[in-house]
C-alpha cells in the first residue's frame, strides 16, 4: 500500500460550548505545578531483571507501612531495559522517564540492577529535573541487601506522601486535566453511541481549556483526512500526514500488511471495513481543532486536542496515553474488557446489555443513546462521572487491582 498524497483543506467548526468557570478538580498539586489525581507510590525497575526485587519491596511496604492515605502501593514491572538497540533501547527509556514523572505518584523509588543497557544513570539524564524528595534511585548491585535498602527508602517516601493533601485546581491549562480517548473491542454500536459520546466530551473539555489525546494511529487509517482538515495550520498538517505514513512505514519494515485490521472480535461485533473501524475511532476526537501531534513517550505541551503516535494494541496505546501525561483515559469498548493501565482507565460500554452483563468490568453506559436519554443528559452524566473520577472515586480496574504498563515493542533483541 503507497503513501497517499494529501491538500491542506481546513475546515473549522464552530462550537457553542458554554465555558464552567466554577468547576474544579479536588487534585494534588506538585511541586512541577502538574496536577494528579491520584497519590499512589510507584517502584520502576530500570530492567526487567529486577521485577521481583520491585515486588518483594512492595509487598514488605503494603505489609509494615501504614499507607492508608494513598491510593496504591504498586510496581510496575516490564521486559524491556537490556538487550535492546537503536529507537527500540530508547524506546523503554523514554517511557519510563516518563512514568517517573507522572503528577499521579506522589512518590517513586527507581530501582535499577547495575549492568544492563538502561544504565540508571542514562535514565535520569532522560528524566532531566525531578523532585529529589520524591524521587529515589537505587541500584541493586551496589548494595548488599536490595530489599532492606529499597524498603527503608520506600518507608522514608511513605511519610513524604503523608503531607500531600486534594486542592480545588481549575481544568484549564496545561498543568492540570487531560485526558486520553482510546478505543477497543468495537462493535456495531461503537460509532453510533460511545464514541461520538466520547467525542462530546473532548470538544466540551478542550473548550473548557483542558486537553485531550487521540492515538491508535493504525485506526485513522481510511478516516485520516477528517484529522487533517481541522490542523491548527500548516506545519501540524504536516506532522499529521507523517504520523499516518510513518505509521504504515512501520509495518512495511516488517513485511506485513497495512489494512489487518479489523480484529476477530471486531468483525463479530459488526465492524466489516478498517475505514468503518476509523471513521468510529476518529470520533472520539470530536470536532476540535488538532493543535499538536505527539511522538511516543513525548510530553504534552499545547493546550487542546493532541494527536499521538502509537498503536491500536489496547494496553500500548492507554500506557501511551498515560506516558504522555493524561492522568485518566476514556475506553470505548462493545465486547468488554477488565485490563486497566497504571492511570484511571474508565470503560465506556456501547450498548446496555454489555454494561449489564459484564458490570464488574464496566464504569459508564452510553447505551441509553439509543434507547430513551437524550444526548445532552448522557454528556452531563459522563461528565459528572469523570470530574467524579478525578476527585478519587475509583473505576472498577482500581478496586480489582488490574492496573498495568505495556511499553512499544520496537526492533530486535540480542
Amino acid at each position: 500500500c503507497d503513501d497517499l498524497s494529501y491538500t491542506y483543506t481546513p475546515r473549522v467548526y464552530p462550537l457553542a460550548i458554554p465555558k464552567r468557570d466554577d468547576l474544579r478538580v479536588q487534585g494534588y498539586l506538585r511541586r512541577n505545578g502538574q496536577m494528579g489525581i491520584r497519590n499512589e507510590l510507584w517502584i520502576v525497575p530500570s530492567v526487567g531483571c529486577v521485577n521481583g526485587q520491585a515486588q518483594a519491596i512492595a509487598e514488605r511496604v503494603k505489609r509494615e507501612c501504614d499507607c492508608s492515605h494513598l491510593d496504591d502501593v504498586r510496581v510496575y514491572t516490564h521486559n524491556y531495559g537490556c538487550s535492546q538497540l537503536g529507537d527500540d533501547h530508547a524506546n523503554p527509556r523514554r517511557a519510563l522517564a516518563r512514568l517517573v514523572k507522572h503528577p499521579n505518584a506522589g512518590a517513586v523509588l527507581v530501582l535499577g540492577l547495575g549492568c544492563e543497557n538502561n544504565q540508571v544513570s542514562a535514565l535520569r539524564e532522560e528524566i532531566g529535573e525531578w523532585d529529589d524528595e520524591r524521587v529515589k534511585f537505587l541500584i541493586a548491585q551496589e548494595v548488599e541487601d536490595e530489599v532492606e535498602t529499597g524498603f527503608e527508602i520506600c518507608r522514608e517516601l511513605v511519610e513524604k506522601t503523608r503531607e500531600d493533601r486534594r486542592q480545588p485546581l481549575p481544568l484549564s491549562y496545561l498543568a492540570y486535566l487531560k485526558v486520553g480517548l482510546k478505543c477497543g473491542g468495537s462493535d456495531g454500536f461503537s460509532g453510533i453511541t460511545a464514541n461520538p459520546l466520547v467525542g462530546l466530551f473532548s470538544d466540551w473539555l478542550v473548550a473548557q481549556g483542558g486537553t485531550t489525546v487521540l492515538t491508535e494511529v493504525p485506526e485513522m487509517f481510511g478516516a485520516e483526512t477528517i484529522l487533517m482538515d481541522r490542523a491548527t495550520d500548516r506545519t501540524v498538517f504536516d506532522e499529521t500526514v507523517h504520523l499516518i505514513n510513518d505509521f504504515k512505514d512501520y509495518f512495511r519494515r516488517y513485511d506485513q500488511p497495512i489494512y489487518e485490521n479489523p480484529s476477530p472480535g471486531n468483525k463479530k461485533g459488526g465492524i466489516t471495513t478498517l475505514e468503518e473501524k476509523s471513521l468510529g475511532c476518529v470520533q472520539k476526537g470530536g470536532a476540535q481543532p488538532v493543535v499538536d501531534v505527539l511522538g511516543y513517550a513525548q510530553p504534552i505541551v499545547r493546550q487542546g486536542l493532541n494527536l499521538l503516535q502509537a498503536p491500536g494494541n489496547d494496553l500500548v496505546a492507554a500506557s501511551a496515553l498515560a506516558l504522555s501525561g493524561c492522568q485518566m483515559v476514556l475506553f470505548t469498548t462493545g465486547r468488554g474488557t477488565p485490563f486497566g493501565a497504571f492511570v484511571p482507565t474508565m470503560k465506556i460500554a456501547t450498548n446496555t446489555p454489555l454494561s449489564q452483563f459484564k458490570s464488574n468490568w464496566i464504569d459508564f453506559n452510553a447505551g441509553t443513546l439509543v434507547e430513551d436519554e437524550e444526548p445532552h443528559a448522557v454528556l452531563e452524566r459522563l461528565i459528572a462521572k469523570i470530574l467524579a473520577t478525578a476527585n478519587g472515586e475509583h473505576l472498577k480496574h482500581e478496586r480489582t487491582g488490574f492496573k498495568e504498563i505495556a511499553i512499544f515493542k520496537s526492533g530486535v533483541t540480542l
